[in-house]
């Protein structure tokens, strides 16, 4: 209980900074339509993220005579786990990574990148969809979807708040005083942005321990799962994902790792903490 009304409040604070936006830009009136706004977002994600998402990566949907040891192990696990057997899709590219999408269980959907196809034998593999299995059941991915696409929202906030910066700002409540305008704007592209990515970080965190601990008793092998998550990240160091920052946490392992700077923001507790508590998961 207290996990969940973390997260309602964080994705809460989202739509908060959103509506912060509207105040700087339009004042009482920006704050209704910046919350009108924040509300359609929510319902579009509810109804429609899986599909953004999976478009986003191109991913593509595959059948049991394409793809037969990737999708016999998501049923086999979608039947223990007593899951109704999710959509599942492979993602083109070397990067080796995982996610899994959908408002709730009956409307899940789980990708895989080609490159982890690869690199995992048949033990890491069932342990890597795993985890994303429990995400489905623990209504990880819903949550994630909005945090994804509120956050989105704000960093494109975030840029056009810059580029209105370089050419003199747009009109906010502040801008009698044009370089204190000016100033509000850069401060707000910047700190913005910050805050809706250590909010993400807040949401992700958690909730990644509570996956990988529901994989290792689903699977009764979580050393098989530590050992993918540790082959994962040294993979992600070499060929990082081309992933958007506002959908990075959605995936198993951060997959903006190979970027210096953007490594210090993970949405992803540290590996080593994730592979250490999984070898001493009592299953």
């Amino acid at each position: 209980m207290g996990n969940t009304f973390k997260t309602v409040l964080l994705l809460g604070a989202l739509t908060g900074l959103l509506v912060v936006f509207g105040d700087y830009f339009g004042g009482p009136q920006g704050m209704v339509i910046a919350f009108c706004f924040a509300l359609l977002m929510n319902f579009g994600s509810y109804w429609y993220s899986d599909k953004i998402v999976l478009t986003m990566y191109r991913a593509r949907e595959v059948t049991e005579a394409e793809a037969p040891e990737l999708v016999s192990l998501v049923r086999s696990l979608s039947q223990r786990a007593h899951l109704p057997m999710p959509r599942v899709y492979i993602v083109p590219g070397a990067a080796p990574n995982a996610f899994a999408t959908g408002r709730n269980p009956q409307h899940a959907a789980v990708a895989v990148t080609e490159g982890i196809l690869r690199i995992m034998d048949r033990d890491q593999l069932e342990g890597v969809l795993a985890h994303e299995l429990a995400h489905v059941r623990n209504r990880d991915t819903l949550i994630s979807a909005v945090a994804a696409t509120l956050a989105g929202v704000i960093m494109m906030l975030a840029t056009m708040a810059r580029w209105a910066a370089f050419f003199g700002g747009f009109g906010g409540r502040d801008q009698d005083d044009e370089e204190g305008g000016i100033l509000g704007l850069l401060v707000m592209s910047i700190v913005a942005p910050l805050a809706a990515v250590v909010i993400q970080m807040a949401i992700s965190r958690a909730r990644e321990f509570q996956a990988d601990a529901s994989a290792g008793r689903l699977t009764k092998k979580p050393y098989a799962l530590a050992s993918a998550l540790e082959r994962l990240q040294a993979a992600a160091e070499r060929i990082p994902l081309d992933a958007n920052p506002a959908t990075s946490h959605l995936f198993i392992v951060n997959p903006l790792s190979g970027r210096t700077l953007l490594r210090f923001f993970s949405t992803h507790p540290p590996v080593e903490e994730r592979v250490k508590r999984l070898q001493a998961l009592q299953v």
